[in-house]
């Protein structure tokens, strides 16, 4: 059983170098009730860090759920002002914002496609404005797990319900280097350290494209925008405050070009999707664009994904994740996207980073759809790793320079 020490250690992690709250800051923590008992950690440490005021704001899946299954779509789709007008307060002061994930996988199974889409819908259309203040990095976000019975039971089916949350919680400790007598801000600043030389290797080629092959049948050549820059590990907002998205991160990104992506790519893990599962999973692309996709199970939700809007059927991140990264040793598959796309190599539909862009943050989005950087209100990562996957980099002269062997990082020395 998780001590109460090991869930400081970790709120201290995810206030202190997660979202790095400034001092006299506003925090912004979004939690699920369940997970009270970490938000209340988390509260106090941002306080001991100096917060200025942090408030909670409290999420309960299953009454969520009760509201698909009862409430009319129409008063579900309408978004009170209320909750507009305080997003914009909290932005206007230039506040951070700390999630605290534990929703349980499959939960909206039951609910009808077209219904989780009118919501979702909805409330994009009403904060989308907000969501560039987060996507292009104006102020510090992170993003950590925290276990639940229901997760876990999804993760390991076979144990008993404490038993379950157990080992849950021990691989999602591991994922974010708590743990034993271990230095997790050390070991962190050490992991950033490595991601970001990974970052600058590939920065040296400003490859044209990336060429992926493995044996399952994906066979996908990426494009990348103009100007685009791999990222990895941290970022900085515009308080100068350095920060780390997600807790756990393995990966280094980057932009592709939207309109040139072409190739059938194979998912090799299930996405967790508007409350559904989706499983075996393939997409086509031509020109940049989904032009052809399918799946064993949660093809109505797939087809929710690739339709959301015009940019959510093209790319708008490609993401590097070696087959030895911690996550995917771990052999655990944890039905979450925060972990499992830090398992293996992904790509997410919809909008890019503007970070991902030269000069991208100044960028209007307008000017980073002329760099090829993609644009729209979805952003959902999948996985399409695999222990062969082979990638090539393609320079602007045709030449290739190995990237990926075998699931692995394999630069020329």
């Amino acid at each position: 059983m998780v001590t109460q020490d090991t869930l400081r250690k970790y709120a201290e992690l995810a206030v202190r170098v997660g979202v790095n709250v400034q001092p006299g800051q506003l925090m912004v923590l979004a939690s699920p009730v369940d997970c009270a008992f970490f938000a209340r950690l988390c509260v106090e440490e941002a306080y001991r860090a100096g917060a200025g005021e942090v408030r909670v704001n409290s999420t309960d899946e299953y009454t969520d759920k009760l509201r698909y299954e009862y409430e009319e779509q129409s008063s579900m789709a309408s978004i009170a002002p209320w909750r507009i007008q305080q997003k914009q307060d909290d932005i206007d002061r230039r506040c951070c914002f700390l999630h605290i994930k534990s929703s349980t996988p499959g939960l909206l199974a039951g609910i009808p496609g077209e219904k989780l889409q009118a919501v979702r819908v909805a409330e994009e259309l009403a904060f989308e404005k907000f969501e560039y203040y987060t996507m292009a990095n104006h102020g510090q976000w992170s993003i950590v797990a925290v276990p639940s019975i229901a997760w876990a039971k999804k993760v390991f089916p076979e144990l008993e319900e404490q038993a379950a949350l157990d080992a849950l919680w021990a691989a999602v400790l591991a994922g974010v280097r708590i743990g034993g007598n271990r230095d997790a801000v050390a070991e962190w600043q050490a992991h950033i350290t490595r991601l970001a030389e990974n970052s600058r290797k590939l920065n040296t080629y400003h490859f044209q494209a990336l060429h992926f092959r493995n044996g399952i049948g994906t066979d996908l050549t990426v494009g990348l925008a103009k100007g685009h820059i791999w990222e990895g590990g941290s970022s900085r907002a515009d308080n100068g405050a350095v920060f780390v998205p997600n807790m756990p991160t393995e990966e280094v990104f980057t932009a592709p070009d939207k309109c040139h992506v072409n190739g059938r790519v194979y998912a090799t893990k299930p996405l967790n999707y508007q409350g559904k599962m989706i499983r075996d999973f393939w997409f086509d692309f031509r020109d940049g664009k989904v032009c052809a996709y399918g799946a064993s199970e949660g093809e109505d939700v797939l087809k929710n994904l690739v339709e959301f809007d015009e940019g959510s059927a093209y790319l708008g991140e490609v993401a590097l994740v070696p087959d030895d990264s911690p996550i995917s040793r771990s052999g655990l598959l944890f039905l979450t996207t925060l972990f499992d796309e830090n398992a293996s190599c992904h790509l997410a539909l919809g909008a890019s980073y503007p970070e991902n862009i030269e000069g991208g943050a100044a960028m209007d989005r307008k000017q980073l759809e002329a760099a090829g950087a993609n644009q729209s209100k979805e952003h959902c990562d999948f996985m399409f790793g695999s222990p062969d996957m082979q990638i090539d980099g393609i320079l602007s002269d045709g030449r290739e320079i190995p990237v990926f062997r075998n699931g692995v990082f394999a630069f020329p020395e």
